[in-house]
């Protein structure tokens, strides 16, 4: 497996190679603001994004005690795509899937996110100029504990056709 550091310039289909596994830049700490906010608009009423009391009374067994509230996996997953897109959507056309979601562990306030991605698959597409990439996007935490894992399907252009024009 193929460790790689991309950057957002040059990301057309032919750049990314099955089995390659890329580390993205940038990571995200999560904020109580940003997750009480947007869990807030969605109407995520879980007792465990917004009863601190409730969070801190959790038996220790529980994967959720400690006293702490915790973030909504809708926003956690859209973090952890966020951060991939710098490196996997920059030249993508459209996004044709997204499947097989997995939130293995909890996100604390004050926990910082990281994301990588794997390539499983690369194939032409019906148009020339474009090709279609799944990848495998995982999340972690400051630990190195997966929080996330999920698939995305993406018709990326292909550079023959689309740099420098």
């Amino acid at each position: 497996m193929k460790m790689s550091d991309y950057t957002a310039k040059d990301n057309y289909f032919e750049d990314f190679k099955v089995g390659e596994v890329i580390k993205h830049a940038r990571g995200k700490t999560m904020e109580p603001l940003e997750q009480v906010l947007i869990t807030n608009l969605v109407m995520n009423t879980a007792e465990g994004h917004f009863n601190e009391d409730l969070m801190a009374k959790r038996s220790e067994g529980s994967k959720f005690a400690g006293g702490k509230r915790v973030s909504f996996g809708g926003v956690n997953i859209s973090f952890f795509i966020g951060m991939a897109s710098q490196d996997t959507a920059e030249n993508c056309i459209a996004e044709l899937g997204m499947d097989k979601i997995k939130l293995m562990s909890p996100v604390f306030h004050g926990d910082t996110l990281y994301a990588y991605s794997e390539v499983l698959e690369s194939k032409p597409a019906d148009r020339e100029d474009a090709g279609i990439i799944r990848f495998k996007h995982y999340g972690t935490n400051q630990d190195g504990k997966q929080i996330f894992e999920g698939e995305r399907t993406v018709l990326m252009k292909r550079r023959s056709h689309w740099a420098d024009k």
